[in-house]
């Protein structure tokens, strides 16, 4: 059963009790990494293989996503800034134990390509905190097999 989590703002990404930040260079552009991130949402589980599903809502200001495993979240849209920054928070989950989760996607450039820099921003339970402080190189490698996964899609695209 979806529950409502607490509202946070962008300042989340730097207060929260948890954070994960994961970064990776990539040889696609800011903007083509931006695109992929904030346009072109029901391609993520292209590329994302955690990702089920990822349709807009709202007219593009919120996103429902689905996991492999079953967890959903329905999103807001916080920052939608071309080429620099992409970020998300939770409104709803499943998740048990989850009470505030905000994702940012920073881009820099980095030589001809991006720099990518993911921050999973949450708040939970002991027992939810404890999980993901262990699952944290899971997630690392999650992220970094999508980002790969992302500039190969995103060259072929290109070539």
């Amino acid at each position: 059963m979806a529950r409502r989590l607490r509202s946070v703002g962008l300042e989340f990404a730097e207060s929260a009790p948890l954070r994960l930040v994961f970064a990776r260079e990539v040889s696609a552009s800011p903007e083509a990494v931006y695109r992929a991130l904030a346009d072109d949402i029901a391609d993520w589980p292209e590329w994302f293989t955690a990702v089920t599903l990822c349709r807009p809502t709202d007219d593009g200001k919120g996103r429902e996503v689905r996991l492999k495993g079953g967890t959903r979240f329905w999103e807001t849209v916080v920052a939608a800034d071309p080429a620099q920054r992409y970020a998300y928070r939770v409104d709803e989950s499943n998740a048990p134990g989850l009470r505030a989760l905000l994702e940012e996607w920073r881009l820099t450039p980095a030589g001809t390509g991006t720099r990518v820099q993911w921050t999973f921003a949450a708040d939970g339970a002991a027992p939810f905190r404890f999980a993901l402080k262990l699952g944290r190189a899971g997630l690392g490698r999650a992220f970094r097999d999508a980002v790969t996964a992302l500039d190969r899609r995103l060259a072929a695209a290109n070539a």
